[in-house]
């Protein structure tokens, strides 16, 4: 379970909206034209089933959430991810003997076996082919995944895709029968003081339901960094380790958040947590599943909450603009699709399509709706006068292309990393040397077998996984270009500039 302090205080906004962030994935450009997209409740159609308008009220007369909870623990499940051992080289400080009688160059290395890391969370199923919703952090690093349902049964789960910077991932099953699953809702129709449940399935103790109401909604916390998507749905239901990943439901039985985040300062409950909407889920597992990787759609801007009731210096920048509430804009990122709009730096958004805008979060959980393409009426305040203008949304690489998922195979090589002896004659410390390469990026940039890659983008070469991380950041950057500085067997060194781009 992500963890943060209840007071958050005052904060900047990340430097680029995102309809989408995208996942760890590596991407491979698609044509111009945009293609049809498939609507969630295509990819899911289980998971739209038609719902009761309310479950009834108990004689009581208070709210009966028993069939909600009856409806949702079968479809929440138990996720042990586990990372495997792993035999790792490490270099002992250098002593006396070293330097006297044969290892002038440093200590010697030896061979560390790893312990095996286990981690436990909870999933909710969305389909009855065995679709899963959880947490990224619940299965981030994981080489196996095991998942355990609420009646003792036991499946391998596969990866589909993950997305980071929404904490959100999707692990498919195979299973004999058809699957219970969680009808999904509509997060935007929750109200604040609404009855809501957050259904878990912590530490295999099958599934655990508490109740409680909504708190507050569209809550920014920075639990993910700058270039987060974050708009929480905030409830005192209680959320504890363990049930990151499982189910807020609605009185209707209805999915409307994925338990993510408890706000504590001890680690355990103390009085709320916080979910990812369903807004935002939808978009990004309906990418996760048709493409493997999230598209994300830019408006280009950077800019802070205009909150005057804590913030003095934007008290005074709202009498400047003439307006109290919505996102000020700092800065306009050039070729953006912000830029292109007209939009302007001191220009206040106030509004996309018919949603109101009064934070950040709002305006992000809005945008996350969207792919590159998307074409958005923003409304904004700009010298005390209403202006709204049509912004075409645009990716990080400035068009509206689709993106889809690649792997390694676009390099068209193969890679192992360093001896030890190779290591010793070149005087290395790390290193990947290519063992063969077909047709692909790399023989198109002049690198061939024997070639020992050390740094890629400024990153140290250690192991494959490092070539893999900075291969998926810079498939995502505009330059879309692997800066590769190796050394040949022979002692000479030599830099390539591997083009990621593809032809349409």
């Amino acid at each position: 379970m992500k963890q943060t302090t209840k007071n958050v205080g005052k904060f900047f906004a990340v430097a680029m909206l995102s309809a989408a962030v995208a996942g760890v994935t590596t991407y491979a450009l698609m044509p111009e034209e945009r293609e049809e997209m498939t609507s969630f409740a295509e990819l899911f159609p289980q998971s739209v089933q038609a719902m009761p308008t309310m479950f009834g009220s108990s004689p009581a007369g208070a709210m009966d959430l028993t069939k909600a909870a009856e409806a949702s623990v079968n479809a929440v499940v138990h996720i042990k991810s586990t990372q495997l051992g792993k035999v790792q080289t490490v270099q002992q400080p250098m002593d006396l003997f070293d330097f006297f009688f044969g290892n002038p160059q440093g200590g010697r290395q030896r061979q560390v076996q790893t312990q095996p890391r286990v981690g436990f969370g909870s999933g909710v199923i969305i389909s009855a082919d065995g679709y899963i919703v959880t947490n990224n952090h619940v299965i981030e690093g994981a080489d196996e995944i095991s998942v355990k349902l609420n009646d003792s049964r036991e499946y391998v789960g596969r990866i589909i895709g993950t997305d980071p910077n929404t904490d959100l991932a999707l692990v498919k099953i195979e299973a004999e029968d058809e699957l219970p699953t969680i009808p999904v809702g509509d997060s935007d129709a929750l109200k604040i003081g609404e009855w809501v449940l957050a259904v878990g399935n912590p530490f295999n103790l099958t599934s655990t339901v508490t109740a409680g109401i909504v708190s507050a909604k569209a809550r920014k916390l920075h639990v993910y960094g700058n270039s987060g998507i974050e708009s929480f749905i905030q409830t005192d239901a209680a959320i504890n380790q363990g049930n990151s990943g499982g189910a807020l439901v609605n009185a209707k039985g209805e999915l409307v958040g994925i338990n993510s985040v408890l706000s504590s300062p001890t680690g355990a409950y103390a009085g709320y947590g916080f979910a990812i909407p369903t807004t935002i889920m939808t978009k990004v597992v309906t990418d996760l599943k048709e493409y493997g990787t999230v598209q994300r759609a830019l408006l280009g801007i950077s800019g802070r909450d205009l909150n005057i009731h804590f913030d003095d210096e934007m008290k005074k920048k709202a009498e400047e603009l003439g307006v109290n509430e919505g996102v000020w804009v700092a800065e306009v990122v050039e070729g953006s699709a912000a830029s292109a709009a007209g939009i302007q730096a001191d220009d206040v958004i106030t509004g996309i399509d018919n949603k109101t805008i009064k934070t950040m979060a709002e305006l992000q959980e809005e945008l996350a709706k969207h792919r590159p393409g998307d074409k958005v009426k923003v409304k904004l305040i700009r010298d005390k006068k209403e202006k709204t203008v049509t912004v075409e949304l645009k990716n990080a690489q400035g068009n509206t292309k689709v993106v889809k998922n690649v792997d390694m195979d676009l390099l068209g090589a193969a890679f192992k990393e360093l001896p030890d002896d190779l290591k010793r004659q070149l005087n290395l410390g790390y290193g990947l040397q290519v063992t063969g390469v077909t047709d692909g990026k790399m023989k198109d940039a002049g690198i061939r077998k024997g070639v020992i890659l050390l740094k890629a983008n400024n990153q140290p070469l250690r192991k494959v996984a490092d070539l893999e991380d900075v291969l998926k950041s810079a498939s995502q950057s505009p330059e879309q270009v692997l800066f590769i500085t190796g050394i040949m067997p022979s002692g000479k060194r030599v830099n390539f500039a591997v083009d990621l781009s593809q032809e349409d």
